[in-house]
């Protein structure tokens, strides 16, 4: 899963899956630029991404293996719709913000499968924030100290930090994880 970000699309290996909430921003970013009270295209996407990432999570809670294709197929009826409207309504784009507005309305509709992969797929999350959030101490390591000092050290914390939050995500509480380790046993999640 990631942003859109073109080197990503070279590994061909991978099934691709887009952050919605990259997405969000951007069509924030749109809505808040359209006159008030007008009708926006990016404002109809957004409610509608967010009424799927609803659909995902009312499924997943009442322990469905998939979402009712009835509400989803109207919700991605009125992205579509949206993204097409958007992608009219910025096609004479004379100004670099348009032009930027009609790449975002293009992307939502030619990568369309790959932003709403989570709701075919319910492993695949709704964004990305949650493996942003887990690099996010190293940026601040980084700008608290200036840098890494050595290839070692940050390769060193790296481990640990990635060691904590796998078993975080496995309900291990950190101390526990590190006395565990410190022990000689290291703490190992079960293969899926």
């Amino acid at each position: 899963m990631h942003d859109a970000w073109a080197p990503y699309d070279t590994y061909t290996g991978a099934e691709h899956a887009l952050c919605n909430a990259h997405a969000l921003r951007e069509l924030q970013a749109v809505t808040e630029l359209a006159p008030a009270g007008a009708w926006c295209w990016a404002t109809q996407a957004t409610d509608a991404l967010l009424a799927m990432k609803n659909l995902v999570e009312t499924a997943i809670e009442a322990g469905q293996t998939s979402v009712d294709p009835v509400p989803l197929a109207e919700q991605m009826h009125l992205l579509d719709s949206a993204v097409l409207t958007g992608t009219t309504q910025t096609s004479d784009a004379a100004d670099k913000l348009t032009r930027k507005h009609h790449a975002l309305a293009r992307r939502l509709h030619h990568r369309r499968a790959d932003y709403l992969r989570f709701t075919t797929d319910f492993r695949v999350p709704f964004d990305n924030n949650a493996a942003e959030r887990e690099i996010r101490m190293v940026k601040l390591r980084q700008k608290v100290s200036g840098c890494q000092r050595t290839l070692a050290g940050a390769q060193q914390f790296c481990a640990i930090r990635s060691y904590l939050a796998t078993a975080a995500k496995h309900g291990i509480h950190f101390f526990q994880a590190l006395v565990t380790l410190a022990e000689g046993g290291a703490w190992i999640p079960e293969a899926a």
